[in-house]
């Protein structure tokens, strides 16, 4: 796939602040060379400043789950950067538990306890019940 500078300045038009931020900070090492010039570009248009920049990757390097090619993990119900990965039940019909899964989740769909079907919060990471 050939890169199409206006295609990428059309995204990051029209992507939130915080997507951007995760863009060239968190998933830079997975993106396009060409890319990060535009997206950085589009940052300091919406006065996002180099420290900034900084802070958001410290922040989200610190909290996140990263996967051994160095990017973070990506949650798996959204696009955000994951922050933990748990240990979950995958449940037939929503209720029915079948068998363990491991899987990534952003702050937002992380669930709130051990075991719990995903979409919320977990305090205790890595477990069953």
């Amino acid at each position: 796939m050939e890169f199409d500078p206006k295609r990428v300045e059309a995204n990051a038009r029209a992507a939130s602040t915080e997507d951007l931020l995760d863009r060239v900070t968190v998933f830079r090492d997975g993106m396009e060379p060409e890319a990060l010039p535009i997206l950085k570009a589009e940052l300091r248009a919406r006065g996002v400043s180099e420290e900034a920049i900084r802070a958001h990757e410290e922040q989200r390097f610190g909290a996140g789950v990263i996967e051994a090619k160095g990017l973070a993990a990506r949650c798996c119900q959204c696009f955000r950067p994951a922050v933990a990965r748990v240990m979950h039940w995958h449940r037939l019909w929503g209720r029915l538990p079948v068998f363990p899964m491991l899987d990534y989740f952003c702050e937002e769909h992380r669930p709130k306890k051990p075991g719990q079907s995903p979409g919320t919060h977990v305090p205790d990471e890595q477990s069953l019940e």
